[in-house]
């Protein structure tokens, strides 16, 4: 009988995309997709660690996937149970003393080894098995990752970070950079835009870092060229970028490449020069709004979205005004905000700890910024009503099945009335009302149809 698998994943585009590698892997060997976790022989919990309460997240769940065993609603037994990601990585053996339930568990620079090791498990008996050693290989195989997005394609062009931000766990749980070969990358490109993925996101860690391995002259305005010219592509997106890292070469490759996205996610994390060197973030408040402004200058209607954290120890009154100022300056179109939270490992947590904010002056400062971000989006969405917006349709929508779901290239979501044939189609949108997280409007134009094999 065939074992079935389901995967849960928490966090970033890059943990999705892991997801994706795994299915992919446990597919090769035989697996198949579960319909959910009470169908399933093998529950791989995908986790991550950059947000608060992660690990207590974890373990709550866990504490809910014990109870398996005992659903009158599975067919079988209790299901292996493997934890991989970042808090895999940061916890190893700390998740198996705690919880009897896990199984396996799998570091962040292990993943390829997953079907092996859940047959070692499946085939070794009672005791646990922790893998979290590092493992410098980052090719993987080409054309197993699952993709179940119709429409857009992750593709993981550097793992790691050699940076080491004060507030970040990253480096410590996904390791030093590690380049993937461009070879690699384009070949991967190749075969999702052949499987019908117009729209390839590009990952890495600070992605703008990248440099192929085997081709000193092509850095990341390099690969974003060579994507560029894939037949089948037709946009390019990319995640995240490091402000010190966005060179003339790669703010002239956005501007002359009519696939790479009129956008750019651009974390700055505070408006504060102070609080950025603290952050050891290695720009300040000045370098960054120039940078906006070249962008902007080179690329017009650029739209810029952010990271944001609040509460930084340390961090004065003053300090956020700085935030707030600095919003107010570059008009974001989209932010994610935090309130910091000391993560384990990290150099803020060791030696910042005393200049903790307040917890009820965090509170207080994130619903100041995030209102006037929502101010802001509403002014900048309700801007457009009138205009037409070239929308890729990647989602028929959860509430009304009547109604498609897209992006502009700006990455403004866009919905209108349309019938689901139409997703993966690039189609024209007259923006008829903006709200402060998308855009409503009505289909004009149909400008592509997808691929039939691509999307059934």
């Amino acid at each position: 009988m065939c074992m079935r698998y389901f995967i849960e994943t928490y966090g970033c585009q890059m943990n999705v995309h892991d997801s994706e590698r795994m299915a992919g892997l446990l597919e090769a060997v035989g697996y198949e997709a579960a319909r959910d976790e009470h169908d399933a022989d093998l529950i791989v919990v995908n986790t991550c660690s950059v947000r608060e309460r992660a690990e207590e997240k974890l373990y709550t769940r866990l504490g809910e996937l014990r109870l398996l065993g005992h659903s009158p609603e599975r067919k079988a037994g209790r299901p292996i149970i493997a934890v991989t990601g970042c808090v895999a990585q940061q916890e190893g053996e700390a998740i198996v003393r705690r919880s009897n339930v896990v199984d396996l568990v799998l570091g962040t620079q292990r993943t390829k080894l997953l079907p092996a090791a859940v047959e070692q498990v499946r085939l070794g008996g009672s005791a646990p098995l922790v893998d979290i050693r590092p493992w410098d290989d980052v090719s993987f195989p080409l054309g197993l990752a699952v993709r179940h997005d119709p429409v857009k394609a992750y593709v993981t062009i550097i793992e790691g970070c050699n940076d080491f931000c004060a507030f970040c766990v990253v480096p410590y749980t996904r390791g030093r950079e590690r380049m993937r070969t461009k070879r690699e990358i384009l070949a991967e490109v190749r075969a999702a835009a052949d499987s019908g993925h117009s729209e390839i996101h590009l990952l890495g860690q600070i992605v703008n870092h990248y440099q192929a391995p085997d081709d000193a002259r092509c850095d990341f305005a390099g690969l974003l060229e060579a994507v560029h010219e894939i037949a089948g592509v037709r946009r390019i997106r990319f995640a995240s970028p490091h402000p010190r890292h966005v060179s003339p070469a790669m703010i002239a490759a956005m501007r002359d490449l009519p696939k790479v996205c009129r956008h750019i996610h651009l974390p700055v994390q505070s408006g504060s020069t102070r609080v950025l060197a603290a952050m050891r973030r290695r720009h300040s408040r000045e370098e960054y709004l120039d940078l906006v402004d070249r962008l902007r200058e080179a690329l017009p209607g650029l739209a810029v979205s952010t990271d944001m954290i609040v509460g930084f120890p340390g961090e004065t009154a003053g300090d956020f005004d700085e935030t707030l100022s600095l919003v107010e300056r570059v008009r974001y179109h989209s932010m994610f905000s935090f309130k910091y939270s000391p993560r384990p490992n990290t150099l803020a947590q060791q030696r910042l700890a005393a200049d903790e904010v307040a917890e009820d002056e965090k509170t207080r400062r994130i619903v100041a910024l995030q209102s006037l971000q929502r101010a802001i989006q509403t002014v900048l969405h309700e801007a457009s009503v009138g205009r037409d917006e070239e929308v890729l349709v990647d989602s028929i929508s959860r509430r009304r099945e009547w109604e498609l779901s897209g992006r502009s290239t700006a990455n403004t979501s866009v919905n209108f009335p349309g019938t689901p044939d139409l997703v993966g189609a690039f189609v024209r949108v007259r923006i008829t009302r903006g709200g402060p997280n998308s855009l409503a409007g009505e289909l004009s134009e149909v400008l592509d149809r997808p691929r039939t094999e691509a999307y059934g």
